[in-house]
């Protein structure tokens, strides 16, 4: 596979090339530094000042520095990239503007929330998406995460005009990235991962699965993240305030790091980890990071990316585990998902799930989930091709990397 796809379209390319002479003159617009005067134009952009707790500076400053100087950003890429972070910084803004003018937002309570986490490309998705099937949970539609204000409501749910404004923005990523699609399927009414309620306070993988930021990935893992999971709170009470069902289900697979701050945030959260031999996942994780990445960087080096990438989730996994055996209701509050049983008998999976929880799985739940699997079409946008080989990524280079969390769960 060729970084960046060929089938980019021509005035992309043009306008990255033009990028390339400019940045050889010393010149490289939009800036991303200094980070002030990325918060001063989201000030003036919105007329707002108060960011709430402001402790994300560190972290805003700490991504951006990355992105300068990690991301090997295309000239398309840093017009996204200074996009990205002014969209999230005047969100942050509105939101807690809005939570001033409707004090009922700080009361809501959410209750029993359901965390899908683990390694990508382990069926975390298909999971996800057929747990939002069932009518008492709520899982966040990619529409209403990035365009939250005002709140969805129950009446207009499937009809709000800004599913077609975000569905737009889902399609410019696919031009950006040809071939994305087909490897993670992304739409405005799909449920989100809640990476993205994370991304205001910018300590979120959303920034490290998106640009090639290694220092500031690796960095985010060991950072206090009880801030940033009061702001997660925070988005969800804002989402459920006019609309809210039994519970929320939510997809992450970095929770797993921060399993204890997680867990301080929501004492009653119910976790589902699923599993899958880490060699079998890495290369399309790779392959996923490469097109994406390719998005933003004419500077694409598999190998590299294949590399950090397998480092970044072992340090992943060996936090998750430390955290796990540091909590003395593991058994109960947590239930593991092996990726064979999910792909040979998904309802199976989730009626054990449910059993373990104390959840009800009624006959309307699985009709729910039953006709939603004979509807997904498979390889809908394509088929996702890759190879170990393209990243160089051997049982006997990086398979030790995995050895401690394969024992654990007899992978």
């Amino acid at each position: 596979m060729q970084y960046p796809s060929p089938n980019q379209p021509t005035a992309i390319k043009l306008l990255n090339r033009m990028g390339r002479g400019l940045s050889k003159l010393g010149i490289q617009r939009p800036s991303l530094l200094p980070t002030a005067a990325l918060i001063l134009q989201a000030r003036r952009k919105t007329g707002l000042t108060d960011f709430g707790d402001e402790s994300f500076i560190p972290a805003l400053e700490k991504l951006a520095a990355s992105l300068e100087h990690e991301a090997n950003l295309s000239q398309m890429g840093r017009i996204g990239v200074h996009r990205l972070l002014m969209e999230n910084l005047t969100l942050r803004l509105n939101l807690i503007e809005y939570r001033k003018q409707r004090p009922e937002i700080a009361e809501q309570k959410i209750t029993r929330p359901l965390f899908v986490l683990g390694l990508p490309r382990t069926g975390t998705t298909i999971l996800y998406e057929l747990l939002a099937q069932d009518p008492a949970h709520r899982a966040p539609s990619t529409w209403e995460v990035a365009d939250p204000i005002p709140p969805a409501q129950r009446q207009t749910y499937h009809r709000d005009p800004r599913i077609a404004e975000v569905e737009k923005g889902v399609q410019k990523l696919e031009l950006l990235a040809p071939g994305f699609q087909a490897i993670h399927a992304m739409g405005a009414e799909l449920p989100q991962e809640c990476v993205a309620l994370l991304a205001p306070h910018f300590l979120s993988d959303q920034f490290g699965v998106t640009f090639h930021i290694p220092e500031y990935r690796h960095w985010a893992l060991h950072q206090d993240m009880t801030a940033a999971y009061q702001w997660h709170k925070q988005f969800l009470q804002h989402m459920q305030v006019d609309y809210m069902e039994q519970r929320w289900v939510l997809k992450t697979p970095p929770h797993l790091a921060y399993l204890d701050v997680l867990i301080k945030q929501y004492p009653d959260a119910a976790i589902v980890q699923t599993h899958r031999a880490p060699m079998e996942v890495l290369p399309s994780i790779a392959s996923l990071s490469c097109t994406l990445h390719s998005a933003f960087s004419d500077d694409i080096d598999p190998v590299a990316i294949a590399q950090g990438e397998a480092e970044y989730f072992s340090e992943m996994l060996k936090l998750g585990m430390q955290q796990r055996a540091a909590l003395t209701d593991e058994d109960s509050r947590i239930f593991d998902v092996k990726f064979e049983d999910m792909i040979a008998a998904p309802l199976k999976v989730i009626e054990d799930l449910y059993c373990h929880f104390g959840f009800e799985f009624t006959d309307t739940v699985r009709n729910a989930m039953e006709s939603y699997l004979s509807q997904r079409p498979r390889d809908k946008h394509g088929e996702h091709r890759y190879t170990p080989e393209q990243f160089c990524l051997t049982q006997e280079k990086h398979g030790s990397l995995f050895a401690d969390y394969c024992r654990r769960f007899d992978l």
